[in-house]
């Protein structure tokens, strides 16, 4: 079980509550273990690294910070028909920073300073900014964001779309995800792992946002616990695991 933290949602306090990108998912996914998580200090089991998704997403990073630096238009964008330069600021490497800094806007009415960490900003010519997330993964076929399960990734850019927002930038609409898809198809490994890399243009809306921040807030203040959410594994698991555990004390 995760360790109890130090930091937890406590609604008589004053001091900001940093929530975080991820939370506001696990908000969506389970209210239950959300208020677990945030206000009893109560976390889902973490599970491993995805060290190579995050070796990819550092790579790219080092690879668009490369024409960053000459302002100029990455090969893939120039493919796409992106008409678009990766965006050069002093605060990237503060909003990429998710586990201690990140991009940061505080939800007003509340003690919530709501973060997250950008993988990268495109910048328009005529200066509309364009969210970017990398994704990687090792499946046969085409990669699409068309999943019902990739709903998540929706939110996710839709999210740092609020936040840049909230900081006064002018954003566009549409985020882009740069999908990295591993080939299998070979007949050998040799070393070496081959992506295809395919660059998915999204229409974001932020109109949801506000409002689910504002009900997440409510959860956490309300003192209650909520229900568990009907598809939540986790929680399914709990209640299976101590009706189990009551029929054995019980039985002795």
């Amino acid at each position: 079980m995760a360790a109890k933290s130090s930091r937890l949602f406590d609604p008589a306090s004053s001091e900001p509550f940093r929530l975080s990108r991820s939370k506001i998912d696990l908000f969506f996914r389970c209210p239950r273990c959300f208020y677990l998580d945030r206000r009893l200090g109560i976390g889902q089991p973490g599970g491993p690294p995805f060290s190579l998704n995050i070796a990819v997403d550092e790579l790219l990073k080092r690879e668009f910070d490369a024409f960053r630096a000459q302002q100029r238009p990455h090969p893939l964008m120039e493919a796409n028909g992106i008409d678009a330069l990766p965006f050069r600021h002093p605060d990237l490497d503060v909003w990429r920073d998710s586990l201690r800094r990140g991009i940061t806007a505080s939800l007003s009415g509340t003690t919530f300073v709501i973060t997250g960490g950008i993988d990268d900003v495109w910048v328009s010519r005529c200066g509309a900014l364009h969210v970017v997330d990398y994704k990687a993964t090792a499946k046969q076929g085409e990669v699409s964001i068309d999943e019902e399960w990739q709903i998540a990734y929706k939110r996710q850019v839709e999210i740092y779309q609020w936040l840049f927002r909230q900081n006064g930038f002018d954003v566009d609409d549409v985020a882009y995800f740069v999908y990295c898809n591993g080939d299998k198809s070979v007949d050998a490994f040799h070393g070496r792992l081959n992506f295809s890399i395919k660059v998915i243009p999204y229409r974001g809306s932020t109109a949801w946002v506000d409002g689910a921040l504002r009900e997440a807030h409510a959860t956490l203040a309300s003192g209650v616990i909520p229900d568990a959410a009907a598809g939540c594994d986790f929680c399914r698991y709990r209640k299976r695991a101590a009706a189990e555990e009551a029929w054995t004390a019980g039985s002795h």
